[in-house]
């Protein structure tokens, strides 16, 4: 993958750049302290990251002091309203107002294509974010000990590909087994583009106690769109459900993941990216996020990238980590923040 920037020095990526794999401290709710931050108008001609930097300062102000899994405290708000990011004219709404760990975003997602669950093979790319919840200690803590480290059960790929049968563990061939739903997807897509079904979840409950981590963007909705009428080229556009979303590390990495995803399914099946739309369930900010999303609520955004496929794909599994290539991609500083598990 290529990455080139408008500025005259490129921006290589590293895997310094991966942000998520610190895991956190649990401050007790004794050292907790109330914040504010005030929503602010459009202040860029990006308003489409105004209107994520904008719900991040109205849940930093308003955000609803709470408990949650990791013992780290969040401030939160429900149902926030929806976020919409276009895609066209290879439009990618990769973050500007911090440099978002791209690398990362592309392997990840090839990995849930590919049907994945063992994070040693996302490692072996230098990418790291699925450790934690693939380590020993963790594993054990949530009554998985008979998995092996990096075994993370039947998450998000398992169930894009094979959704339905029974999990065993990560090196098992799944192969022709449950309901390859993103197959099906692209057929439906390419053979009933107006068809009210075109889905793909994650989220299947049978399951859910065998996962390190239930997923928290759960279930996608595409749409086909003729806007020239219906002798033009098809748009395809997504919209995600996201019932847990962590504002400052993981809705930058899911709006890129997403926006990358409807381009791939775009492409095999010959139309054109429209919109990504993203609805977010319990939207919070990490205690110990607090003053970095204050840092990042201040910047202004920049220009959104382009995005372009490089070689012609014809088969959703045949996507390569190099067949990508975003250009201009001219981010503020990088923002550190601590990943809770």
């Amino acid at each position: 993958m290529n990455m080139s920037s408008s500025s005259s020095a490129s921006s290589p990526l590293r895997n310094s750049e991966d942000e998520l794999t610190t895991p956190p401290s649990s401050p007790p709710m004794s050292h907790f302290t109330s914040v504010s931050a005030t929503t602010k108008p459009s202040r860029s001609a990006n308003p489409e990251e105004e209107s994520y930097l904008s719900l991040c300062a109205q849940i930093l102000s308003t955000g609803e002091k709470r408990l949650d899994r990791t013992g780290t405290g969040t401030l939160s708000l429900f149902a926030p309203p929806q976020m919409r990011f276009s895609l066209r004219h290879n439009r990618f709404p990769l973050l500007t107002t911090k440099r978002v760990f791209l690398k990362g975003i592309v392997h990840e997602l090839l990995w849930f294509v590919s049907g994945s669950t063992n994070a040693v093979d996302l490692a072996a790319n230098g990418i790291h974010i699925w450790d934690g919840n693939g380590s020993r200690e963790y594993l054990d803590s949530v009554g998985l000990s008979h998995r092996e480290v990096g075994d993370l059960g039947p998450v998000y790929g398992f169930q894009w590909r094979h959704f339905g049968a029974e999990y065993v563990d990560a090196k098992t061939d799944y192969n022709g087994k449950g309901v390859d739903q993103l197959r099906d997807l692209i057929w439906k897509i390419k053979n009933k583009p107006y068809d009210r079904r075109l889905i793909l979840t994650a989220w299947n409950p049978a399951d859910a106690q065998k996962m390190a981590l239930p997923p928290c963007h759960m279930f996608a909705q595409f749409y086909v769109s003729y806007p020239n009428g219906p002798d033009g080229q098809g748009e395809l556009s997504c919209c995600l459900y996201q019932r847990s979303a962590d504002m400052g590390l993981g809705v930058p990495f899911n709006i890129a993941s997403y926006a990358l995803l409807t381009v791939m399914v775009a492409t095999v099946c010959g139309l054109k990216p429209g919109e990504f739309v993203h609805c977010l369930g319990d939207a919070h900010v990490y205690l110990d996020h607090v003053d970095a999303m204050k840092t990042q609520v201040d910047r202004v955004p920049r220009e959104f990238p382009k995005l372009f496929v490089k070689r012609d794909v014809t088969d959703i599994d045949d996507f390569r980590f190099e067949d990508f290539e975003v250009v201009g991609y001219n981010p503020h500083g990088k923002i550190q923040m601590k990943m809770s598990v």
